[in-house]
């Protein structure tokens, strides 16, 4: 996509880098980007059939004062959305890299080595950021302080994601099973501590989890094929998801085993015989343990997805986990206010399968357009637009899938 640093040349008060003979190039990647890469190898070779070229190149992810920079060529240049690789050849601005910006790239390379042309960025860099680059972008709101509202979209993604997570049928069979067997016991502060102790563990079980994928993506995420290879598993977790809307249990399914439920009720069960409080904590410790094992099956797609993204972003290491934390948070919430009603209205229900076939097909869904943008274009997914804008249309299709569903098969929704 091709825009123009019109303002650059245009105005009054702006005074246009002069045209010089040959062509600079400056290209705005991503450490990690996969298309990046490939322009790379790109400009080096058209380098050397243009020996006068110049390229310059700028990280913009980790580096805070070249990201300040393309920031100020996007607006200058009228793009409203953000993505890399971005290449700059005189006043053309191109988006992203395929076989039409390559052949678009090249041919304003040969205008410029034959006509000259200015050099906009340079004259940008020199006007606007030379004294302010580490701060461009920043705005300070009361009570709040400064806030880079590029990093806002940071948070945004990990509620999204935790919060599509937390809606986990796995999870949420485990937790009705072992409230439904409580509740013969009428005991409110009983149901309210078992349950409890379980969000708590499954929680930091996930944290876990979470964090072991953190530090595989620290030691090796700097491979770009890592993020690629990502994308790939979410789409097959995704497909698989989405697979188990239309024909549940058939196939590869990412569900609890048959095998293993009857050992989780005979512990569930076991509680229910626990002669001491203590015993009844570390037995509910143990449950959790075991049922956040099988969970994983569930689940797993998002946190991989999830960290992936998360150390596309340089971070310190305090930071990396504060973002595991909220994640987490967000994730156990659901679980939360299932034992705060159940055990104010001693009232439980059972996840259906229909119910089940729902939470299949949106966490599926999202699993699918992750793993399409990871390896597409990961860039986008530091905006927190596109986040929203992403989780809009994944809702939006399931509606649509579901009501089909339900006109077309309306004997599935009253299955159990």
């Amino acid at each position: 996509m091709l825009f123009l640093l019109a303002a650059v040349l245009a105005g009054p008060s702006v005074q246009a880098a002069p045209a010089e003979q040959g062509a600079v190039i400056t290209l705005f990647w991503g450490e990690g980007c996969p298309h990046c890469e490939r322009e790379k190898a790109f400009l080096k070779d058209l380098g050397k059939k243009h020996p006068g070229l110049r390229v310059r190149d700028y990280e913009v992810w980790k580096n805070k004062g070249n990201g300040a920079l393309y920031k100020q060529v996007l607006r200058t240049a009228g793009i409203k959305q953000a993505g890399v690789p971005t290449t700059v050849v005189g006043t053309a601005v191109f988006m992203g890299f395929n076989d039409q910006t390559r052949r678009s790239i090249e041919e304003a390379v040969s205008r410029c080595v034959r006509d000259g042309c200015p050099d906009g960025v340079a004259e940008l860099n020199k006007r606007e950021l030379a004294q302010n680059a580490e701060t461009t972008g920043i705005v300070r709101i009361p009570f709040l302080g400064s806030i880079d509202p590029a990093s806002v979209s940071l948070p945004v993604f990990t509620i999204i994601i935790g919060a599509l997570d937390s809606f986990n049928p796995c999870a949420f069979f485990v937790l009705l099973f072992l409230l439904s067997l409580l509740i013969h016991a009428r005991s409110r502060r009983r149901m309210f501590l078992i349950g409890g102790i379980f969000v708590l563990f499954s929680g930091l079980i996930y944290f876990l989890f979470m964090a072991a994928w953190l530090n595989v993506f620290l030691v090796v995420g700097q491979i770009a094929a890592i993020t690629v290879a990502g994308g790939i598993v979410a789409l097959a977790v995704g497909g698989i998801n989405v697979k188990d809307f239309f024909l549940f249990k058939q196939g590869v399914s990412l569900v609890i085993p048959e095998s293993a439920k009857p050992k989780l009720f005979e512990r569930m069960r076991g509680l229910l015989k626990a002669p001491t409080m203590p015993a009844m904590i570390a037995g509910t410790i143990v449950l959790a343990i075991s049922a956040n094992a099988y969970e994983l099956l569930c689940t797993a797609g998002f946190p991989m997805v999830y960290t992936r993204v998360l150390t596309l972003h340089k971070l310190s290491s305090f930071q990396y986990y504060q973002y595991l934390v909220l994640y987490n948070i967000v994730y156990v919430v659901p679980l939360a206010v299932i034992v705060a009603i159940i055990t104010v209205t001693l009232g439980v229900r059972k996840l259906t399968e229909w119910q089940g076939r729902q939470l299949k097909l949106v966490s599926g869904l999202m699993m699918l357009s992750l793993g399409a943008v990871l390896i597409v274009n990961p860039a986008l997914l530091n905006n927190a637009l596109a986040s929203v804008v992403m989780l809009a249309g994944v809702l939006a299709a399931s509606a649509v899938i579901i009501i089909a569903m339900k006109m077309m098969r309306p004997e599935i929704v009253k299955q159990v």
